[in-house]
């Protein structure tokens, strides 16, 4: 498929993805303190639903990576949207907190089946060892969920309140993106039953492809723990180092841009380089900004965005790395398998960072995320050190 081919499948998934993260990760942001307004029920506990559904979406990556493998992404991404909607519509018309989480439950397999890592599955079956551009491009229309999805949350709420707002984005997972995904996404063969048990068989790991599994499981699981506390908990820790309100909102808005600009700047390069060097330098500019907060040195916005562009290119990383360590053939199913680790590690990130926060103190806290931070970078090195081994064994 030639490159100028690619970009309808590259914009189809562009927008599904701004929908499914806007409706599901970024929409309590939102809506949690009107749904504890209107209905009476604890914000811990409203809260808390995404916690349920990130769960949910960790138990059932391994079988998503499955069925990308053998039918493709198209009936996969096609189900996430059914079912995030199916779980919109359900939280919508929730009279009681049981029927909230249970649509949450369902919003969560949806998120497993149509979020970051089941899109990466998807690009790497379709343009196998070449699909590190795609993924590097669909992580710059992802990087505008919240940009998007955040206005338009609140321009609904105002509207049709809620609960109007959760069935307004099932429609638009019905009648946009689905259509979107069936027209738009290449169908492709079914892979047999002899030879998906065949695909499964070369997916299984040895020597030392385990080991750069368990490192790169490792890394996933780092980062979902320090960037889930972050994002949830980082207004509090700004306002814990002597800013108000208002600062620390304008120094979180550098967020989203540092994110979109290191994304382009990582595309510019073109994939010249291996994507571990990606990784190396995510995991170091998260790792610097977290630690510049950790010390209170008086430069929370450098420190933001430091951290917002690392992130940002932290993405691409997590896309590209296994494509180039595994291999196209068994990158759905690796990317399923290590979707699981860093789902659950997001699902009980708010929960620790709150316990953290009351245990130790913001200043605490910030510091055990600064350590998260720099156990990554030593991850990323010791994954470094073991590809430059591999790469220079058949030269000894």
């Amino acid at each position: 498929m030639q490159t100028a081919r690619r970009w309808p499948v590259i914009s189809a998934l562009g927008i599904v993805q701004i929908f499914a993260w806007g409706s599901s990760y970024y929409l309590m942001a939102v809506l949690a303190a009107p749904i504890v307004a209107d209905t009476g029920w604890p914000l811990p506990w409203v809260v808390g639903a995404i916690s349920v559904a990130l769960s949910c979406a960790g138990m059932v990556s391994p079988q998503v990576g499955n069925a990308i493998a053998r039918f493709g992404g198209r009936p996969v991404l096609a189900a996430g949207c059914i079912l995030l909607a199916s779980g919109l519509i359900l939280v919508a018309t929730a009279p009681n907190l049981p029927a909230f989480y249970a649509g949450w439950c369902i919003m969560g397999l949806g998120m497993g089946a149509g979020l970051y890592d089941p899109a990466f599955a998807t690009l790497g079956r379709l343009y196998k060892q070449d699909a590190r551009a795609a993924i590097t491009a669909l992580t710059l229309w992802g990087g505008f969920a919240s940009t998007v999805c955040w206005p338009l949350s609140s321009w609904l709420l105002d509207q049709v309140g809620w609960r109007g707002t959760a069935a307004t984005y099932a429609v638009i997972h019905l009648l946009i993106c689905l259509p979107l995904i069936f027209r738009l996404i290449p169908k492709e063969p079914q892979v047999r039953p002899e030879a998906d048990q065949h695909a499964a068989g070369s997916a299984s790991l040895v020597g030392h492809e385990r080991m750069a599994f368990l490192i790169m499981a490792a890394i996933l699981v780092t980062a979902g723990l320090a960037v889930t506390l972050i994002s949830v908990h980082l207004l509090t820790l700004l306002q814990a180092q002597g800013l108000s309100l208002s600062e620390a909102v304008a120094i979180g808005a550098l967020l989203g841009p540092a994110q979109v600009a290191a994304r382009v700047v990582e595309m510019a390069g073109r994939g010249r380089h291996h994507p571990i060097w990606t990784l190396i330098v995510a995991t170091g500019s998260v790792a610097t900004g977290l630690v510049l907060l950790a010390l209170d040195m008086d430069v929370p916005g450098l420190a933001v965005i430091l951290y917002g562009a690392g992130n940002g290119i932290f993405s691409i990383a997590r896309g590209s790395l296994p494509l180039a360590l595994f291999g196209a053939d068994r990158y759905p199913v690796v990317m399923g398998r290590l979707a699981r680790p860093s789902l659950l590690a997001q699902a009980a990130a708010p929960m620790l960072g709150g316990a953290l926060i009351a245990g130790t103190g913001a200043e605490g806290a910030l510091r055990v995320v600064g350590c998260l931070g720099m156990a990554n970078v030593a991850l990323a090195l010791a994954m470094w050190g073991m590809i430059r081994q591999r790469a220079e064994q058949p030269a000894a």
